[in-house]
């Protein structure tokens, strides 16, 4: 199953762990599949994103994907899931009553931020909103003994940050998504919705869950180890005044 990743653009990660980088935004998605089901790590920032992503996903794992983890209720992150009939939608706890209620304000993000204004409404239109809330965390077996954990990390970069961890296989490391509590493109963007004073501890519950031999994967950019989230921690602490 991992022989033809990098046929479609995306990065191995692990047996069965992969990633992809999205044009425009630089963000993140990531597969893992499991003997018998499929998780998806966000879903992209248009249906048309969506769509491209399902296909990829079938071909290369010649199945569809069953469970879809959004890691915050960023546009560039969420407005893709609408493609993904059937799958079990997980977020953090209280994303899916705000992403019903802002509607207009995620189309407006997307439109600044560059997004015809016709695509965005028609994914905002039809966005299918996390059907089960992670409080603390929650463990998925995707069959084959393969789980993964997905962990309430935040708030921080939101107020609904949700990381996911899969476990190392077969002498292979840890992944630790982290969506946008990490960014290694550039300084991690804090916008209205951000938690600043939580930020740090929010990088320390993912260095916690992934220790030192993890590959943490950002919401933007290249893969990164422990001593970077590390520095990024350090960093974010001092930005913002916090311990």
């Amino acid at each position: 199953m991992d022989v033809l990743w990098e046929d479609f653009g995306w990065e191995r990660l692990g047996h069965g762990v992969g990633r992809r980088r999205l044009p425009g935004w630089d963000a993140t998605v990531a597969l893992v599949a499991g003997a018998d089901e499929v998780l998806l790590y966000d879903t992209g920032s248009t249906l048309r994103e969506g769509v491209e992503l399902r296909r990829q996903a079938e071909a290369l794992l010649g199945r569809r994907v069953t469970h879809i983890a959004l890691s915050h209720p960023h546009f560039d992150h969420v407005l893709g899931t609408a493609a993904f009939a059937g799958a079990q939608v997980y977020g953090a706890v209280g994303i899916t009553a705000l992403l019903e209620r802002s509607a207009d304000e995620l189309t407006g993000s997307a439109v600044r931020h560059g997004l015809a204004e016709e695509e965005a409404h028609r994914a905002v239109d039809t966005l299918v909103v996390p059907h089960h809330e992670v409080t603390g965390e929650w463990t998925l077996d995707l069959g084959g003994g393969r789980q993964v954990l997905l962990a309430n990390v935040g708030p921080g970069h939101s107020g609904h940050d949700l990381a996911v961890l899969v476990p190392g296989t077969d002498g292979e490391p840890p992944v630790v998504l982290c969506g946008d509590l990490v960014e290694e493109s550039g300084d991690p963007q804090s916008g209205r919705d951000a938690i600043p004073s939580r930020w740090p501890a929010a990088l320390d519950r993912l260095l916690e869950l992934g220790g030192e031999e993890a590959l943490y994967v950002p919401g933007h950019g290249a893969v990164v180890d422990a001593a970077f989230v590390r520095g990024q921690r350090e960093a974010l602490a001092e930005r913002f005044g916090v311990g």
